[in-house]
């Protein structure tokens, strides 16, 4: 027997048994989980009804990851899976499904931070957060970084992950069996401090 989406096999509300007035319909059926996996990218097209193409996920090495505060999105490597809401046995097996959150590689942000406002971020105690050839740039070029870093702002906890290489929480908000992509949000604020919480928990 195929998989299927209908619900027509569960009780009533009150308990009582429904009648089993027709079989399976093509319209309803479902497809197996695509259980997505870390590794070197494979994808394959599924044909859905009408004609449309999913793409199913199968392994990815990478996605698109914005860091929303600073209006900054790159391409970064997926490191590994570190909590998930919904089953801990996808944290074990390391399956990549829409809200896992993840570890991924920061150093795009971090060279892309250190070059729009001409400060070194995630450093230990006593190093300097000036950029060495700073001497080379323009006054035009100083008076711009210096603009910037009026306004700057980095959490703590935030600045903390740059400096071990890894930003430690990312939410993937697509969905790798569907799209075949895992692109999300670095996760900053209550937000991350509410799963480092609940990863602390566990």
């Amino acid at each position: 027997m195929g998989i299927t989406r209908e619900g027509r096999h569960k009780r009533r509300e009150t308990g009582g048994r429904r009648e089993k007035y027709r079989k399976k319909r093509k319209f309803e059926m479902g497809r197996p989980a695509a259980m997505t996996k870390i590794g070197e990218r494979r994808v394959h097209t599924v044909r859905g009804r009408g004609g449309n193409l999913k793409f199913r996920a199968l392994r990815l090495d990478s996605g698109n990851f914005s860091w929303v505060t600073e209006v900054c999105t790159r391409k970064v490597r997926v490191l590994d899976v570190t909590y998930n809401a919904s089953n801990n046995e996808l944290v074990r097996t390391k399956t990549l499904v829409k809200g896992a959150i993840i570890l991924i590689d920061a150093h795009p942000f971090k060279e892309w931070y250190e070059a729009h406002y001409g400060l070194k971020i995630g450093l230990k105690k006593g190093q300097s957060a000036e950029i060495e050839d700073a001497g080379k740039q323009s006054d035009h070029v100083k008076r711009k970084l210096a603009a910037r870093q009026k306004n700057r702002t980095l959490e703590s906890t935030l600045d903390h992950q740059f400096g071990s290489g890894r930003l430690l929480a990312a939410k993937i908000t697509s969905r790798p069996g569907q799209s075949g992509r895992c692109d999300g949000v670095v996760l900053e604020g209550p937000e991350l401090h509410f799963y480092q919480r609940m990863m602390a928990k566990k």
